[in-house]
This record gives C-alpha cells, sequence and structure tokens, in this order.
C-alpha cells in the first residue's frame, strides 16, 4: 500500500513528533473564533429552559440511520439551539484556558468550529451563520441569496444541502490542536469530527429529524463559500438536518 493516506499516517506517528509549541512556551490560541467586526449577534434559547422529548439511548441508537428526504415542517429555533448545545455546548470554561463540551476533544482542544446554513428555521432568516459555544449564541456571516447554492456546488450538488432546515458545516482550526500535538493533532481533527456529528445524529432523534452526514465536497469550493482559507481554518465535516 503506498500513498498520500498511507504517508499521512506513517509522519504523524509519535516517533516523528517535534517538541509542541505548548512545551515551547508559546500562548495557546484562542477558545473559540468569537465575534466578527459586521456580523449581527443573535441570542439561541438556553439549554436548560429548552423542553425536548425523552428517549431512550438504545432507541436512539436503533434509530439512527441517513436521512436525506425531509419534510417541509420548520426546525425551530428551540430545536436548533438544543442541537447545537448537544453538539459543542460548553458545560464549564476553566480559568479561560480549557473548556469542557457535550462531546469529547484531544486534550480538550475543541478545534472545531460550527456554521450554520440555515433554510428553514423558524425565527431565523435563511443564510450562513457561526455558533459561537462559550456564549450560546449566533453571529451572520453570510446573508446573501446564493449562499446557498454555493455551498449545494461546494457539496457536489447534493440537493439535501438545500432542502434540509439546517445543514452543519464543521471547520477544524488546525493551530489549537497543533500547538500541543503538534503534527499528529491532524489526527485528532477528524476524531473530533466524528465524536461531533454522531451526537448530532443521536440528539436529533430527540426533536423527531433526521441527519446525513456528507464529507464528499470540494475543499476548493467549500472554503471559500463559507469565507475560511483553507489553512488555518478548513471545512472538515457537513451534515443536514430535517424533520422527518
Amino acid at each position: 500500500m503506498s500513498g498520500t493516506g498511507k504517508e499521512f499516517m506513517e509522519k504523524t506517528q509519535y516517533r516523528y513528533l517535534d517538541m509542541s509549541d505548548q512545551s515551547a512556551g508559546y500562548p495557546q490560541p484562542a477558545l473559540e473564533l468569537g465575534e466578527t467586526d459586521t456580523g449581527k449577534i443573535i441570542d439561541l434559547p438556553l439549554p436548560k429552559d429548552i423542553q425536548v422529548r425523552d428517549i431512550d439511548l438504545r432507541q436512539a441508537i436503533e434509530k439512527r440511520t441517513s436521512i436525506r428526504n425531509y419534510s417541509s415542517e420548520p426546525l425551530s429555533i428551540e430545536e436548533l439551539s438544543y442541537l447545537l448545545w448537544c453538539t459543542q455546548g460548553v458545560k464549564e470554561v476553566v480559568r479561560n484556558v480549557v473548556t469542557f463540551r457535550t462531546v469529547p476533544s484531544a486534550g480538550a482542544r475543541h478545534a472545531l468550529e460550527t456554521y450554520i446554513l440555515a433554510n428553514n428555521v423558524k425565527g431565523l432568516e435563511k443564510g450562513l451563520y457561526r455558533f459561537l459555544p462559550i456564549e450560546h449564541k449566533l453571529v451572520e456571516i453570510d446573508m446573501e441569496k446564493n449562499i446557498a447554492d454555493r455551498i449545494k456546488r461546494g457539496c457536489l450538488e447534493q440537493a439535501f444541502v438545500k432542502t434540509s432546515a439546517a445543514t452543519f458545516i464543521w471547520t477544524a482550526v488546525p493551530y489549537r490542536m497543533e500547538w500541543r500535538y503538534g503534527q499528529r493533532g491532524y489526527r485528532y481533527l477528524h476524531l473530533d469530527a466524528g465524536h461531533t456529528c454522531q451526537n448530532l445524529y443521536l440528539s436529533a432523534e430527540s426533536v423527531d429529524c433526521g441527519v446525513c452526514a456528507i464529507a464528499a465536497f470540494l475543499d476548493e469550493e467549500m472554503n471559500p463559500a463559507i469565507g475560511v482559507d483553507g489553512e488555518n481554518e478548513f471545512v472538515i465535516y457537513v451534515a443536514t438536518v430535517g424533520k422527518k
């Protein structure tokens, strides 16, 4: 076996690692990207105030399947808030140096950011938003009418990216992980994305929604579509959500 994937696995083995920036005394990167200079901030309902249907964990696991066809019923902003909390919710901020969240992450680095393409969310204008997990708010990123078409094109024209109630787009900020783990941290970014998406699948069952994860996308289309440079931040995973 040969190729880029094999080389990646070999070169990120522990034996090849240099001293990390953390060990060298460099300051750690920010815990989240935070607000923008121009984007409007939208308050989300607090997770503790949101009522969802009780569902047995075993039942949620058994019912988990990828669903690409959704009803026209909108997702409520309360339900979106709940799903955001389940996938990247902050339970505790410790001395402004680490966050403990609802999903695991190597060294609690939590190097993912969550973007939301809102297609059919009651109480939320159509457009692209980014989640602020520490504040539990949304910030507007791109409210142009063609943003959904650009993201659909980046996802190889998969139509359900636009017919979903919301499409989750996760990006990785690699230095947040690399600061501690060096090049091996790139492995952990993909593991973290898997943890996060699985939480979306399971939590969606309690709000009568289906999910479909998407790994088939064009990096060179998706990164500029959501306004990231593809190096210091890049799209790593996508998932659609909608009412069954």
